[in-house]
Formats: C-alpha cells, sequence, structure tokens
C-alpha cells in the first residue's frame, strides 16, 4: 500500500461561491487501497475494513489538505449534535463548526446528505451529516445556531445523496416532517411499489429547513448515490459499503 496514490483526479469539488480561504472537498470510491465491497477509498473505521487500508485512506486525506492541522472525526448517531471544538477522540456528534484553521471538519456518508456551510468572510465553516432522522431533529438549525452569524451571510452547498427516486420510507418518516411542516408534503411522492410508503426528497427537505432559517444561498443537491457508481450507497450495496 503506498501514500503515493494521488486523489485530486478523483476528487469532487462543490460548484459554491465560498471564499478563496475555504476548502472543501469530496471523496469518491474510484481510487484507494479498500477492496471488495470497500472499494477503493473508505476512511471509515465502523464498517469492517480493514484497518490499514483505512488508515491509509486517513492519511491520504490528510496529505490532500497540505498541512498538518488534524482532522475532526465524528462518532455519527443519526443525531442532531454539533461539536465546536477539536478532540482527538471521536465525539459522539453529527456536525462540526470550526472557526478558525485549528481543524478540519469531516462528515462520512453513504446516501446520507452531507451538507457544507461557510459564511461569506470563511471566517466560519461547517459539515452536518444530514440523513431524515437527522433533519427531522434540527442538525441543521443546531449548525446554523452553532456558527453564530447571520444566516443570510451564510452559503451552502448540498452534497451526494440518495435521490427521491431511489430513496422509498415508510410512513413514519413522512409523519416525522408532516407533522411539523405540512407544507413539507411536497418534499414526498408515493411509492410506486409499496402502499402507504413514499419516495423523499432529502434535497428538498433540507432546502426547505434551511431557507426557514433564512437561508437562500444553496447549491448542489443534484447527485444520487445509489445511481451513481463512484459514490458509495448503504441502499444500493444492502448495507455492505464504505462511507
Amino acid at each position: 500500500m503506498s501514500d503515493a496514490i494521488d486523489l485530486r483526479p478523483t476528487l469532487l469539488l462543490p460548484d459554491w461561491p465560498a471564499p478563496a480561504n475555504v476548502r472543501a472537498f469530496v471523496t469518491t470510491r474510484e481510487t484507494g487501497p479498500s477492496q471488495n465491497d470497500f472499494a477503493a477509498f473508505n476512511p471509515a473505521t465502523h464498517v469492517g475494513d480493514n484497518a490499514d487500508h483505512v488508515a491509509l485512506c486517513r492519511r491520504l486525506m490528510q496529505k490532500e489538505i497540505g498541512d498538518d492541522r488534524p482532522l475532526l472525526w465524528l462518532n455519527q448517531t443519526h443525531g442532531a449534535r454539533v461539536q465546536q471544538e477539536y478532540q482527538s477522540t471521536p465525539p459522539e456528534a453529527d456536525a462540526a463548526v470550526a472557526n478558525s484553521s485549528e481543524y478540519a471538519c469531516v462528515v462520512l456518508t453513504a446516501d446520507c446528505l452531507p451538507v457544507l456551510l461557510c459564511n461569506r468572510q470563511g471566517t466560519q465553516v461547517a459539515v452536518a451529516h444530514a440523513g431524515w432522522r437527522g433533519l427531522a431533529g434540527g442538525v441543521l438549525e443546531d449548525t446554523v445556531a452553532a456558527m453564530n452569524c447571520d444566516p443570510s451571510d451564510i452559503l451552502v452547498w448540498l452534497g451526494p445523496a440518495i435521490s427521491n427516486a431511489q430513496f422509498e420510507v415508510g410512513p413514519e418518516v413522512y409523519g416525522a416532517f408532516v407533522a411539523v411542516h405540512p407544507e413539507t408534503a411536497d418534499a414526498f411522492d408515493h411509492s410506486p411499489y409499496r402502499l402507504g410508503h413514499y419516495m423523499a426528497d432529502l434535497y428538498r427537505l433540507a432546502r426547505f429547513r434551511l431557507e426557514e432559517l433564512g437561508i437562500h444561498h444553496i447549491s448542489g443537491g443534484h447527485f444520487c448515490t445509489a445511481c451513481e457508481s463512484r459514490f458509495y450507497s448503504y441502499r444500493r450495496d444492502n448495507g455492505n459499503t464504505g462511507r
């Protein structure tokens, strides 16, 4: 295994108007040391991949950042807790905020929605892991609150997530949103596969939550992890996948 692997050709770079001092990227599974279900670039420690392969993936990410600032890894729980300071032991949280260049924020996803945020000055950055539970539980609201800046000054990019055409959910998911915000019913279509089920649009649900907060500069939101082989997908691969 070699640290000489070049990630740059395979990285997804957000198309958003972030200031020059803010750098963000999404890794894909197109190159790396991981094999079989985890091929090829899996930095997640909790999915059963070879520990040496995972460690190499993390070193390659550190190398891509290009300096000695550490990565803030999280023990994600599908909740709404926001981590606001660096810890070497991953804290239980589903979002992270930084107001200095002391560390870089990271989340891991495989169908859930990664949400990147920064202010126009580049003095505040954040990232959130937003599956349906996190969205319903207020992870975006709590992340924006932790940024402690004017919401109208925040820029957002919605990264790769499962599309509504692939994301069938039960009535409990529909109810978790519509009972609180009836207007979010527009983010659900009736499932053509099972009576009483729905096809949920994570992107529309996230946009609704962000716009309710006063954030209107929202980019991205046109991917499908279950359809595009360069991304990991929990649904497509029946849970046997990396992050």
